[in-house]
Order: C-alpha cells, then structure tokens, then sequence
C-alpha cells in the first residue's frame, strides 16, 4: 500500500479594488479631449476650409 500524502493546499483571495471616483474622472477627462477634437474639426470645416 502506498503511504497517504499529505499536501497543503495555499488558497488566496484577490479582492479587487474598484474606485468609481477614479473611474468618472478618467471617464471625464477623455470625454473633454473627445469635445476638444470635434471642437476643432468643426472650426476647421466651418471656417478655415472655405477659404480655399
């Protein structure tokens, strides 16, 4: 008969850490660079290309 093995199972708990404040201001500040951009394509369809 073979001899019982005794073996250690190590269990972890990852708990993850969720902030939603630095979830809406990553959210705010990538939607002001997307205001930012469309602000400028605008400025530049609406006045600078009829120039040409």
């Amino acid at each position: 008969m073979e001899p019982m093995k005794s073996v250690d199972i190590e269990e972890k708990h990852i708990e993850q850490k969720y902030d939603k404040g630095l979830v809406a201001s990553t959210f705010i500040k990538y939607a002001a660079y997307i205001v930012i951009v469309f602000g400028l394509l605008y400025f530049l369809v609406r006045y600078v290309f009829p120039l040409f």
